[in-house]
């Protein structure tokens, strides 16, 4: 069975559950919001008898909200690195509970909304996000542009990219389990944390429920740390980041396709004169454009996948495993190679062609255009599988070797947690 590689930390002291709050100069809003912490706590202990602890991640507050924290029975852990996703990531770090209960300390959630995330936790799942869109949005808690706009659209591309099947993406109120949150390897520093979290957890196939919570306004009396369009940008970014099957592969698939359409048909026009009509030597071009940029882009495609494998975020998959055989550098360096050999060929054969000419100008330059495109894909082969032998951790069989090393992976998630996602 998977044991988390920081179980040191569960159960000390008899702790079972840590809430987490990250912290920037929130005195205001402090007081209500551990209460409220204090008061979900209760609902736990009565629920499902487990205590806990509540955590404050302070990020560098300069208004007295540590000393204010400790003062109500919580415990300080300083962040250093600033950003809403380092707080969390340094929080959740330093949790002594099994299970982790996150959310915001602005008084915009209500806690005791996560005593049923924690249940979800208890029967099995990995991960339970809250979805505000079930559980009711209350006015002037979510400014029209996140609530129709940012949100939908953002947890509608991280739905078709990732399959998680969740309808909101971006709340703060969630709960993971301690070797889930392990397993998982945060690294975003900002507000694409929350999109982190739920990319990686549907890429390993994590269990994920989904309760209903309540969106508050919050108790500030200062401007929110959230930039909506910088913010909604960064979480955009990331996501693409992290699909390097869309941000690539399908532009790659496309470009291929009409690259070959185009080529091939100029390709017939030059064996066969006469017989098509004619495309010119512009759409010559843009074809083998079309075809060398396709075939960098497929390489990038499987770059972004070993990496991603590498890693440890993501499972492999049926392509992965059908293509793991012959995706070795050596193939690659054979195929590259002899790409280079034909079309050095073909390259000679326009030259003598050239000769025989008297020099003169040829009627097509179909013949220069494809054998350069042979000689380029080839050195993009032997340079790509350099790489993705790099990426890969130095493997020449880059994805037979992450195939191996995520099988055990694979049985402790199966083992550990539920295997659907599901909504409540």
């Amino acid at each position: 069975m998977f044991q988390s590689d920081r179980a040191q930390f569960h159960d000390v002291a008899g702790v079972q559950v840590t809430i987490v709050m990250p912290c920037l100069n929130e005195v205001l809003s402090l007081p209500h919001c551990i209460a409220n912490a204090h008061e979900a706590l209760r609902h736990i202990d009565a629920a499902y008898g487990m205590s806990g602890e509540i955590v404050i991640a302070d990020n560098g507050s300069t208004d007295g909200s540590q000393a204010l924290a400790r003062s109500l029975g919580a415990r300080v852990v300083p962040v250093a690195e600033r950003g809403y996703g380092a707080a969390l990531i340094g929080g959740c770090r330093a949790a002594r509970g099994r299970y982790i209960l996150m959310g915001d300390c602005d008084g915009s959630y209500d806690f005791t909304d996560g005593v049923a995330m924690i249940g979800k936790l208890v029967e099995g799942y990995a991960l339970c996000m809250g979805s505000r869109f079930d559980g009711g949005i209350a006015p002037g808690a979510m400014p029209w542009k996140n609530r129709w706009i940012g949100n939908p659209v953002l947890t509608g591309i991280l739905n078709l990219f990732f399959r998680a099947g969740i309808n909101d993406a971006h709340c703060g109120l969630r709960a993971i389990t301690r070797e889930g949150f392990d397993m998982l390897r945060l690294s975003g520093k900002g507000m694409e944390f929350a999109s982190e979290m739920v990319i990686k957890a549907a890429l390993l196939k994590f269990s994920i429920a989904e309760t209903p919570v309540k969106l508050l306004p919050d108790l500030r009396e200062r401007a929110p740390h959230l930039r909506p369009w910088r913010d909604g940008w960064r979480h955009l970014r990331y996501l693409l980041m992290l699909a390097p099957n869309w941000l690539f592969g399908l532009p790659a698939l496309a470009m291929l396709l009409f690259g070959t359409i185009i080529l091939g048909k100029a390709g017939m026009q030059y064996a066969w004169p006469g017989t098509f009509p004619s495309i010119g030597s512009y759409w010559t071009i843009i074809g083998s454009a079309l075809l060398t940029i396709g075939h960098l882009a497929i390489i990038m495609t499987v770059g972004g996948q070993v990496y991603t494998l590498h890693a440890g975020y993501r499972r492999p998959g049926r392509l992965s495993r059908a293509i793991a055989d012959i995706a070795t550098l050596e193939h690659a360096l054979v195929s590259g190679l002899t790409s280079i050999v034909l079309g050095g060929g073909v390259l000679a054969l326009v030259y003598v062609q050239w000769v025989s000419r008297n020099y003169s100008m040829a009627d097509s330059i179909f013949l220069p255009i494809f054998g350069t495109l042979l000689v380029t894909m080839g050195v993009q082969n032997v340079l790509g599988g350099f790489l993705l032998a790099i990426v890969g951790g130095h493997e020449a069989r880059f994805l037979t070797v992450q195939i191996a090393r995520h099988q055990g992976t694979a049985d402790d998630i199966a083992e550990n947690f539920r295997p659907t996602t599901v909504r409540f």
